[in-house]
């Protein structure tokens, strides 16, 4: 049976994810930002979880676990690297391992950067992947715990393992500040600006811009465009490494 999705937003600008599977009844959170957005949403759906799927120890994403334990009887996974931060954890997962979800198999990429233990979490038969703050839509996360070479391998990683066709989930709603951003450093892409305008649009309509696709951020995020012999041109960086290139766009956008 397909997952069912219900995303939401919590504090200011994190999404919630609910999962559902018809069939069992199992439902997944993606995180748990904040306890009252949660609670309105399992009210709204009826779909009560029983897990927690952690991407990494940052406040803004395990705020409400214990509350949500207690109140639920849930079991908490995260990374094993970052269990000694992550509230209330039972299930602690590791770079290439995969586990059961209700039936659906959930496979594990470590994609240290943003923080130094950060996970996302692929449904390879489902086509979905929630990437947390590593990989935003038209962006990546700030690096607060690791280089720009681990992220860039990070983000590597994700290109290699996640299809084209994969669904991607993030971890907040940054994407119309990352499309005036990738402008400034690929302003001649034409899938990038009319991705722009039609993100301005839904933004306009206080509509979500996610999900992405692993093929339309492959056409517009300038962080997994390094190669790009235009990009590199506008950075005057045409000879530089990949990781280079990729450093110094992380480094304008920090001060963008």
């Amino acid at each position: 049976m397909p997952i069912e999705i219900e995303q939401f937003m919590c504090r200011s600008d994190n999404f919630g994810v609910l999962l559902h599977d018809t069939e069992s009844g199992e439902t997944a959170l993606v995180d748990a930002p904040e306890e009252r957005a949660i609670l309105e949403a399992v009210a709204r759906t009826g779909w009560q979880p029983t897990v927690i799927l952690t991407t990494h120890h940052h406040g803004d994403h395990v705020e409400a676990n214990l509350a949500l334990k207690e109140r639920y009887g849930l079991k908490i996974i995260g990374p094993r690297s970052e269990a000694a931060k992550i509230p209330g954890i039972d299930e602690q997962v590791d770079d290439g391992g995969s586990f059961d979800f209700a039936g659906h198999r959930v496979d594990v990429i470590e994609t240290p950067g943003h923080t130094a233990g950060h996970v996302c979490y692929h449904f390879p038969d489902d086509k979905i992947a929630f990437t947390g703050d590593t990989l935003f839509a038209l962006g990546c996360g700030r690096l607060f715990e690791r280089k720009a070479p681990d992220m860039f391998a990070s983000l590597e990683k994700l290109t290699a393992a996640l299809p084209l066709d994969t669904s991607i989930h993030c971890g907040h709603e940054y994407t119309q500040a990352n499309a005036r951003f990738a402008l400034t450093v690929d302003p001649t892409n034409s899938a990038l600006k009319t991705r722009a305008e039609e993100i301005d649009a839904l933004r306009a309509d206080n509509r979500p811009t996610l999900p992405t696709t692993m093929a339309l951020e492959m056409a517009t995020n300038p962080f997994l465009r390094w190669h790009d012999p235009v990009i590199r041109r506008n950075l005057g960086m045409e000879s530089a490494s990949d990781v280079e290139v990729f450093a110094e766009i992380r480094k304008r956008k920090d001060i963008f």
